[in-house]
């Protein structure tokens, strides 16, 4: 008997749609999801004891792969200790010091408990801090779940957006208006309209919520300058670029300052956290010392700011990036020259140790592009991959990462894999 399959099926008497969250589902691959059992290093195991190399390592905090010692070791101690205190620790203060030390953006963090919570606490604070209410996102950039970012855009730049999930009702997303990601154009028009009424921009640096797309030069310096001339405030989302492509994230890399900044995933070594962080003068408006509130029974929790502070003290006295780029370009340039011996059209895009590839015959730049990708072809490489032990992530519009533990016996695997999954489809 399939174990997962079994508690598939008694998982969807008890939690809506049998999972926690929607894309654990496996429905865009068109398969039931795979319940896992535990994971070490590189690898992960399913209930039934089949052994997959990882390529999600949980959509992205284990960059020093599954159960790192340091991590466990951390983690154990602190439980040890106490769960929760609900009070100030002296962890909080050594964690929020190596955050500031490493991210150029950020002179001082609040520690939150997800990355959802981050950013729209950081919305929360660009309204209060420029006394305006409209903020702008980018279509296929995605910020959590909260009520003001689930929203459609309509058909030009200055449309108003709509909710896109029942519950959220058109004034919550009145007052958020959509762009095109590496579009300035529709940047400025909006600005040009209602420049003096934006309170800010957020914006991933590197979108990891459609795949990986990468900006084009000069996007996030343009919106560093409009948003300067404006006086709105630039936020960078880096739950997921943030220590990932390196120590000072997506801003460091490219240069640009961001006024706020919100972190999660890496931050936590994999259990639940997210941090918000700017420039002092905007952060002090922050309640207790300002107006503007924000609050968590569990934020600074003892032993996720153990986790954290365990796996950025390592990037930190050991960075991997050199090593992890190396093994992910190389993997990503075979896969490159496998594609281009075969009849399936293929554009892949990749920055330090995340990628995705995209089932088109056109390079994918923003948004439209992504949604030219052939999902049905996803799908038949996804189950392929799978059945030849590579556990990848099951959207073609997400992100694939690599860590520290994947050896170069590894790449060479999923190089194999691919290989065999490419001849097999055409």
């Amino acid at each position: 008997m399939n174990k997962s399959d079994f508690f598939y099926e008694e998982a969807k008497e008890y939690i809506p749609g049998g999972v926690n969250s929607p894309v654990r589902a496996f429905r865009s691959v068109g398969r039931n999801p795979i319940f896992f059992s535990r994971g070490k290093g590189s690898k992960i195991i399913d209930v039934n004891g089949n052994e997959y190399i990882d390529c999600v390592m949980s959509w992205g905090p284990l960059i020093l792969g599954h159960a790192y010692p340091k991590v466990i070791e951390a983690v154990t101690k602190a439980a040890a200790q106490g769960t929760s205190f609900g009070a100030p620790t002296e962890a909080e203060i050594d964690l929020a010091r190596l955050i500031t030390e490493m991210v150029p953006g950020i002179d001082k963090v609040r520690l939150v408990n997800s990355g959802t919570e981050a950013t729209m606490s950081a919305v929360r604070l660009a309204r209060g801090y420029t006394k305006r209410d409209i903020i702008i996102k980018f279509e296929g950039c995605y910020h959590g779940h909260s009520d003001s970012f689930l929203i459609k855009g309509g058909s030009g730049a200055l449309t108003l957006g709509h909710p896109s999930s029942p519950g959220v009702t058109r004034a919550t997303t009145a007052d958020t208006l959509c762009a095109q990601y590496n579009d300035l154009e529709s940047v400025t028009a909006i600005f040009e309209k209602l420049g003096d009424d934006i309170a800010c921009v957020i914006v991933e640096p590197i979108a990891g919520n459609m795949g990986v797309v990468l900006p084009d030069d000069g996007f996030l310096q343009g919106l560093r300058e409009i948003t300067s001339k404006y006086e709105a405030l630039l936020i960078f989302d880096e739950v997921i670029t943030g220590f990932r492509i390196g120590e000072g994230g997506a801003q460091q890399y490219y240069n640009v300052d961001p006024d706020l900044t919100t972190l999660g995933k890496i931050i936590g070594g994999g259990l639940p956290v997210g941090a918000f962080g700017g420039k002092k003068e905007i952060m002090d408006r922050l309640a207790p010392d300002g107006p503007v509130y924000q609050a968590g029974t569990l934020s600074g929790n003892p032993i996720a700011t153990a986790a954290g502070l365990a796996v950025l003290s390592e990037l930190r006295d050991n960075p991997p990036y050199d090593l992890l780029e190396a093994r992910a370009g190389y993997l990503y340039q075979e896969i490159e020259n496998i594609s281009k011996n075969s009849d399936i059209p293929v554009a892949i895009n990749k920055i330090g140790s995340m990628g995705c590839m995209f089932f088109t015959n056109r390079p994918v730049t923003m948004f439209s592009d992504v949604m030219t990708s052939n999902t049905d072809i996803f799908t038949k490489y996804y189950n392929h991959m799978l059945d030849k032990g590579i556990y990848c992530a099951p959207s073609q519009y997400e992100a694939s990462f690599i860590s520290t533990a994947h050896s170069e016996n590894d790449i060479e695997r999923i190089v194999s894999a691919v290989r065999k999954t490419f001849q097999a489809l055409y």
